[in-house]
């Protein structure tokens, strides 16, 4: 009951702009100044997209779902899909993404999973660091053996860091430290709970540590494929 409300007060809201925006440049005095109307007009296709974002995330979180019970089962390379991820997003224009940070053990033991999810899992990940790390401090994505049976995936941020009484409920959908701050970035506070969703249908281990005025830590335990046979380490981070 909860859920549905809080996804129908998500999508009420940029709706009930939209169309209110809808309404006004339907009166000839606004609609027929151009630069109002390119004003209403951005607010109502950033709008727009707010709610494109969350039903997709809706969507993603339901098909997740849905095969909570079915044990993915083919191997992954979770180093080349690291590596691909940051690529994406360091190539994305976002001023944020030379600070990007890929630091990974190779050879990596694959990780049996849905290459799809994981994709998101990492992308989800690497978004909300970049979204909250201060500007110009790195955002880094580490990939190492943990043991002989899992491999670790941390991502970390240097920003404001979160408070200890938030932590518990980080995963919980639609929970935000900061609703203002999180609408503005375009969040839809599901982020985390697919995460979440996502690490329990692989069987792995997910945890968040965080300092208030340090930064935060994500870390995602996999099951690995097969033992690891060597700790070469390499770094890629963006060209200069």
């Amino acid at each position: 009951v909860d859920f549905v409300a809080n996804a129908s007060h998500e999508l009420r809201t940029p709706l009930a702009a939209i169309l209110g925006f809808v309404e006004t440049l339907g009166d000839d005095k606004a609609g027929g100044d151009p630069a109002t109307r390119q004003r209403f007009l951005k607010v109502m296709n950033d709008e727009a997209r707010r709610m494109q974002r969350l039903v997709d995330d809706l969507m993603s979180l339901s098909r997740i779902e849905a095969e909570k019970y079915r044990l993915p089962e083919a191997p992954v390379d979770l180093a080349q899909l690291a590596t691909e991820v940051h690529a994406i997003l360091t190539d994305s224009g976002s001023d944020r993404g030379r600070d990007l940070v890929a630091d990974i053990f190779e050879p990596l033991p694959m990780v049996i999973g849905d290459r799809a999810q994981l994709s998101q899992l990492i992308h989800n990940l690497m978004g909300n660091a970049m979204k909250y790390g201060r500007p110009g401090t790195p955002v880094i994505v580490h990939a190492e053996p943990a043991g002989d049976a899992m491999v670790k995936l941390t991502v970390s941020d240097e920003g404001e860091g979160i408070a200890p009484e938030h932590l518990p409920r980080l995963t919980e959908r639609f929970y935000r430290v900061d609703s203002g701050r999180s609408r503005a970035m375009g969040g839809t506070g599901l982020g985390l709970a697919i995460v979440k969703h996502i690490v329990e249908r692989h069987r792995g281990r997910f945890d968040i540590a965080s300092t208030v005025g340090v930064g935060t830590t994500v870390t995602v335990l996999l099951p690995a494929a097969a033992p690891v046979s060597s700790n070469r380490q390499i770094t890629v981070t963006q060209d200069e």
